[in-house]
């Protein structure tokens, strides 16, 4: 990957596909057109970190745009689909999205082979933990608290001394829980590096790669610790 020096660096983002018919306000003339959305905070927060966000539709190769990229960020959505783990379905709470975990796992193979650093949030976190030979608890609803606005600090999580959440948080920190999935057992090459108080995995970090995962969202959280946040996915860009 060449130098980034004197430019901002360019962070893909991918996000979800919808039909127009699924977005209230759309034409009804467009309700069998595709629609490519992602939430506009993670955009914001790259931007507010000092790059580029770069939309990534699954109509490109992510070979292609994957070398081109000095950043990745996996974002929240639906559920990954049990059997890329060796599970059935438990809970159809968030079904799953078969040609996003296909993409997303393409492009995470690209950032492997290029050392690109990776920044996964709640569903970010399950997906790179399923692409590293994990798997999930599928339901677990005393996380999911979908009734309170998303900024809302509802538990606290404890960080690994040295690990790089650590060095950025500190040993404890309140966060916010939109998800209803948690890790179980975790990849290869992954350590675990923040838990909540009932032990569930709250984040991860590769043992080498510039990796590193969160289960809550750090995109609405105040300002200063969401731009820190996604800065910590880019900091071995050079």
């Amino acid at each position: 990957m060449g130098s980034t020096e004197g430019r901002r660096p360019l962070i893909g983002l991918p996000g979800r596909r919808k039909m127009g018919g699924q977005i209230e306000g759309f034409p009804e003339i467009l309700d069998e057109i595709s629609v490519d959305v992602y939430v506009a905070d993670y955009a914001r927060a790259i931007t507010a970190a000092g790059g580029i966000p770069v939309h990534l539709p699954f109509d490109v190769d992510p070979t292609d745009i994957g070398a081109r990229l000095d950043g990745l960020v996996l974002t929240g959505g639906a559920d990954v689909e049990p059997v890329l783990y060796g599970a059935v379905a438990e809970t159809d709470e968030m079904p799953p999205e078969k040609i996003r975990d296909d993409f997303e796992f393409a492009l995470l193979d690209v950032a492997e082979a290029h050392n690109t650093p990776v920044l996964g949030i709640c569903r970010g976190i399950q997906l790179i933990n399923v692409w590293a030979g994990g798997d999930l608890h599928q339901d677990v609803p005393q996380h999911a608290a979908f009734d309170d606005p998303p900024a809302t600090l509802q538990h606290e999580v404890s960080f690994t001394e040295g690990s790089q959440l650590h060095d950025l948080y500190g040993e404890h920190h309140m966060v916010n829980s939109l998800h209803h999935q948690t890790l179980n057992n975790v990849g290869k090459r992954y350590r675990v590096t923040g838990r909540a108080a009932d032990g569930q995995v709250e984040a991860i970090e590769h043992v080498e790669l510039p990796i590193i995962a969160v289960q809550w969202h750090p995109t609405n959280a105040p300002r200063s610790k969401r731009r820190s946040t996604i800065q910590l996915a880019s900091q071995h860009i050079s």
